[in-house]
């Protein structure tokens, strides 16, 4: 049984695969005023990937933007609600063709979504473990979430999108069996 494919057919082996946090990313993008993309990162988190099941975690208070000012209204009721909501969570299954479908919650909503994939490896580490490359996609309407703020430009548009596109760039390495 094999796991994830993307163009090139390359496979993930089934088994326990889990994101390497240090070699592995989490981020958002979003267009502000019209003209600029505003990004942040997701520190903390865990990913993994058992047979064609993929499970994420994100935890809220890690979310790291370059402005510390914004860091607070990020974590307040006009966006993710830390206090109330600290975790972002994923949870699907391999729908062949690179995509995995399931379900995404925010803010203590959950919504279907589809995330493109791309795979790439294996490779073995210096170590010897074997790993995968997981590359994930996908654009949502933050407002389906809860995430509604906004302020309006002097042009009538809208400050900020609600489109927002969140990736993941996984290390995955496979999970060593307990003796």
């Amino acid at each position: 049984m094999s796991t994830v494919i993307d163009t090139q057919q390359t496979q993930i082996p089934a088994g326990t695969w889990q994101a390497d946090p240090v070699h592995s990313g989490v981020g958002f993008a979003v267009k502000y005023l019209g003209v600029a993309t505003f990004t942040g990162e997701v520190k903390g988190f865990e990913a993994s990937l058992v047979d064609s099941r993929l499970t994420g975690t994100a935890w809220v208070s890690s979310i790291q933007v370059k402005d510390e000012n914004l860091y607070g209204h990020l974590q307040g009721p006009e966006f993710f609600d830390a206090e109330r909501h600290p975790e972002l969570t994923f949870s699907g299954t391999d729908a062949g063709g690179g995509r995995f479908e399931g379900e995404l919650t925010i803010k203590g909503i959950t919504k279907p979504v589809t995330l493109e994939a791309t795979v790439t490896g294996p490779v073995t580490d210096p170590y010897g473990n074997e790993r995968y490359g997981l590359k994930l996609e996908t654009t949502i309407d933050r407002t389906q979430f809860g995430i509604t703020w906004n302020m309006q430009l002097p042009t009538g548009e809208p400050a900020l999108s609600n489109e927002v596109t969140l990736k993941a760039d996984l290390t995955l390495v496979q999970a060593q069996e307990q003796a």
